[in-house]
């Protein structure tokens, strides 16, 4: 089952934009995928979640956790 608090990062007509898992329109609009990363890492973190970073194929290059991990690391450093 989806998280809709999930976070990606994806690519609009305008630039980079920041949506919630299972939205429509982007929540935030910005120049650079740097600064979406920045606003989408901060919006993940808040609600708990992961952050999906997409590259400009569409297709998923990064993703990080911010709380409830599904799958955690086994090693603890």
């Amino acid at each position: 089952m989806a998280n809709r608090n999930n976070v990606h990062i994806v690519q609009r007509d305008n630039g980079w934009g920041t949506l919630r898992e299972g939205g429509q329109r982007a929540t935030q609009v910005f120049d650079t995928q740097a600064q979406a990363v920045q606003a989408g890492r901060q919006m993940a973190r808040q609600g708990q979640s992961e952050i999906l970073i997409h590259g400009q194929d569409g297709r998923i290059r990064a993703r990080d956790s911010y709380g409830n991990d599904p799958c955690p690391p086994r090693d603890r450093k």
